[in-house]
């Protein structure tokens, strides 16, 4: 499997955890103390850097780090829109998709070399 394939897969499956610790307490955990949601969120985030540093360092091989972070949050933003829609019931808004433009002008500069 290729380089960039294998990273981009790693870093997906990293942000659906990252989301989650980052978002997810906020509807399945908002009764709670706030420390409780810190260390369910702590537990989730350890199976994103499970996954995030090895996406990194196959990356690494052949991409820059800057590369890395703009394929970071390409896929980070793909994550979230369907997560805030579909599991937090936020409306869909068209700034999903200026944002998304965005990011593809960021694309374009950092791989365009």
């Amino acid at each position: 499997m290729a380089v960039i394939l294998r990273t981009g897969l790693l870093l997906a499956l990293s942000n659906v955890f990252m989301t989650f610790a980052w978002y997810g307490h906020l509807k399945n955990l908002n009764h709670q103390r706030w420390y409780v949601a810190a260390l369910a969120s702590w537990g989730i985030a350890l199976f994103e850097y499970m996954l995030q540093v090895p996406a990194n360092r196959i990356g690494y091989t052949q991409l820059s780090v800057s590369q890395l972070k703009i394929m970071q949050e390409v896929i980070a933003l793909s994550v979230f829109a369907p997560f805030a829609v579909l599991y937090m019931d936020q409306p869909l808004k068209l700034d999903y998709v200026w944002a998304a433009l965005c990011l593809l002008g960021a694309v374009y500069f950092i791989f365009r070399s």
